[in-house]
């Protein structure tokens, strides 16, 4: 069995060039395709974060404001609920060998 390590972003937000912030996150279809894909193929899955914070799913990448269309978007929610265990408990990057 193949084992992927899929390093997954912990950031929440970003700080603008003027200074403001802006809610971020990883990106639903990227995170949950993929999984779903090498998961299907046999592999384990493994996902690590910086420190080992849970991530934030961007909410654009569940909506329509990110071009994502309501069937996809439970698609992917129902996914990501799926790998839950995974998500809440990340491995921490600094210690993946």
């Amino acid at each position: 069995m193949s084992k992927i390590l899929m390093i997954v972003s912990a950031a929440d937000s970003l700080v603008l060039a003027d200074g403001s912030t802006h809610p971020t996150g990883f990106w639903a279809e990227e995170v949950a395709a993929s999984h779903k894909v090498l998961s299907a193929a046999g592999a384990q899955v493994d996902i690590a974060t910086p420190g080992a914070v849970r991530p934030t799913v961007d909410a654009l990448s569940l909506d329509a404001r990110g071009g994502v269309s309501e069937t996809d978007a439970r698609e992917f929610r129902a996914y990501l609920d799926g790998i839950d265990d995974q998500l809440s408990s990340p491995l921490p990057l600094a210690e993946v060998a």
